[in-house]
């Protein structure tokens, strides 16, 4: 056993009763199951950043008590975080979950952002508040990824001109709301069903619009009818297609930036719906 995780264990005073098994592993991170007298752990290895980000925000989900799943943390450090594993069940309850998510976007904040940096998936995730939801959209979220695309030339100029443009022009039909928190990676594999209802794992949490975690959920896919009832309690806001286009902008580009230019097609077509809208 690693060295690090061995003396994790040993501050927690939890003690494995078999090796761990690996789940998945790529660049610096894996994933391994850690069977315990008590039943079984995730056992993930990153960089210390990345893994303090990810206990935070799973405390963030679990204090907002949505009714929602969180997986209980139970230690971080020497380069690894230890968390209960779920048991998984077929099916779900996507009624649940879009109750759940509606109370979890009930919990307000003064600023858009977070009191820390973390990150999405692999992508460092600047945190810093801002007063302004739309201007923490442009600063915190689509400007720097389009200029770390632009480094690697991912991005070619038209693309970024297009995407500046809307960055630029939010103030011109986003309204002003107030900072709620959001899960801010919901895409449909960080989302399980249990035994005990809908969970959700692997967050990358700040303060802003909750509609982020609605058009992250539609971006592969989508949950059902009884989901979007449940969550809008009665009928969506009249923008929200545009606010959906919007908003998968973000992780789209993030997609670009860690696994290549086959997702430029998505960011096109996010953006030539924004400027129909427009």
């Amino acid at each position: 056993m690693e060295a690090g995780l061995r003396a994790l264990l040993e501050e927690q005073g939890v003690k494995a009763t078999e090796t761990p098994r690996l789940i998945s592993a790529g660049g610096n991170n894996a994933v391994y199951f850690l069977a315990i007298a008590e039943g079984e752990l995730i056992a993930k290895s990153d960089a210390p950043e990345q893994l303090e980000g990810e206990a935070d925000g799973l405390m963030a989900l679990a204090r907002a008590a949505s009714g929602l799943i969180v997986p209980e943390v139970v230690g971080c450090g020497h380069g690894w975080l230890l968390t209960e594993a779920l048991e998984t069940a077929g099916g779900g309850d996507e009624t649940a979950l879009g109750e759940g998510l509606r109370r979890l976007h009930q919990t307000s904040f003064r600023e858009h952002g977070w009191h820390r940096d973390n990150a999405c998936g692999q992508t460092p995730q600047p945190n810093a508040p801002m007063a302004d939801g739309r201007a923490f959209q442009r600063e915190r979220r689509l400007l720097p990824l389009v200029a770390a695309c632009a480094r690697l030339e991912l991005l070619d100029p038209e693309t970024q001109r297009r995407i500046r443009r809307q960055a630029e022009t939010l103030e011109d039909w986003l309204t002003p709301a107030a900072p709620r928190l959001v899960h801010g990676d919901l895409w449909a594999g960080n989302v399980l069903y249990t035994p005990r209802g809908p969970a959700m794992i692997d967050p990358a949490v700040y303060a802003h619009y909750p509609e982020v975690d609605l058009a992250m959920l539609t971006l592969f896919g989508a949950p059902g009818r009884a989901f979007f009832d449940a969550y809008w309690d009665g009928a969506a806001p009249a923008d929200w297609p545009r606010r959906e286009a919007l908003f998968q902008l973000y992780p789209l580009l993030n997609h670009v930036l860690l696994f290549g230019t086959g997702y430029l097609g998505g960011v096109r077509r996010a953006l030539s719906r924004l400027e129909r809208a427009g």
